[in-house]
């Protein structure tokens, strides 16, 4: 498993995080055994948020009351958890970070998170109200490391000028298929071409030169929330095509090279897995491990659909 240190921290990471948004209806045995595949292969990072499940702390619950971990375990890990979904809105308020931080250490039977995400932009955010709830938990050691997720870099600047906590992670969505944040940058200034439409202003370039890691979550997905594009030959042939082909090349299987592709690039993103399955999570793992060529990249790049000028 690839692995690498957070900047500005000592803190070191897997390329794969297991998400954990559909854990809801596992059994205690499943969940177990999903966890157990994800540590076996390497995975360090385990991502949450308070609204998966359908209802606040479902899955977080479940993770905490299948797995029961040993202060000896829980310290081999790093537990990620987002906040600010509510019903209807988004809510960045000191009031409701603070009171749903509490609620996932509750159901996650830990004493701390080791990052907590800020969920999806709030309209109404005030810089301040989210410092003071920052600086409250980093104080009380409830959280170590803070970060956004589908954030830009103007929204990522406005917090930062009130909060003192390093920004360390920006959760995004990012396939081969749905490659916006890397499409957009190699057809730029290209007049009539959708596709150089920059629709994150910059946020690749930005936390590169920021030193924030993105994490790329859908890594299979071919739009937002659409299905997957391995082995949908009816749209993306040339690209299953392309995939089996390099799946037999290095002997892992088109998931994996799914995957190969999203941690082939020198930012160090993080893949964020969505699947239930053990089997998906070592495919995934394996190919964190293969570096595509730069030809094999761009080869992958234009069969799912993507300009290269």
């Amino acid at each position: 498993m690839k692995t690498f240190t957070v900047p500005h921290t000592d803190v070191t990471v897997s390329s794969v995080v297991l998400g954990l948004m559909r854990i809801a209806k596992m059994s205690d045995a499943e969940v177990r055994a999903l966890y157990d595949a994800a540590v076996e292969v390497g995975v360090t990072m385990m991502d949450h948020a308070d609204i998966y499940g359908g209802a606040p702390h479902v899955c977080e619950a479940r993770f905490g009351d299948a797995l029961k971990l040993s202060a000896s375990d829980r310290a081999k890990i790093q537990i990620q958890s987002k906040v600010g979904i509510r019903r209807g809105y988004f809510d960045f308020s000191s009031e409701h970070i603070l009171q749903s931080v509490d609620g996932s250490l509750k159901a996650l039977r830990t004493d701390y998170l080791d990052v907590l995400l800020l969920h999806r932009p709030d309209a109404l955010v005030e810089p301040d109200d989210v410092a003071k709830a920052f600086d409250t938990l980093h104080a009380s050691g409830k959280v170590r490391h803070f970060g956004v997720s589908n954030h830009t870099p103007g929204q990522i600047e406005l917090l930062k000028s009130a909060v003192k906590q390093p920004l360390l992670f920006n959760q995004v969505q990012l396939s081969i298929a749905h490659a916006n944040l890397f499409a957009q940058g190699v057809a730029a200034n290209m007049g009539g071409l959708d596709q150089s439409v920059s629709r994150d202003i910059g946020l690749l370039d930005y936390s590169r030169l920021k030193g924030m890691t993105l994490q790329a979550w859908s890594p299979v997905q071919k739009g937002f929330f659409e299905g997957v594009f391995i082995g949908d030959r009816e749209h993306y042939a040339e690209l299953n095509d392309v995939m089996d082909e390099l799946a037999r090349k290095y002997a892992i299987t088109p998931m994996g090279i799914a995957i190969a592709w999203i941690t082939r690039h020198p930012a160090n993103l993080q893949v964020v897995l969505g699947t239930t399955k053990p089997g998906r999570v070592r495919e995934s793992a394996a190919g964190s491990d293969i570096t595509l060529t730069r030809e094999e990249w761009y080869r992958l790049f234009r069969a799912a659909g993507h300009t290269l000028p």
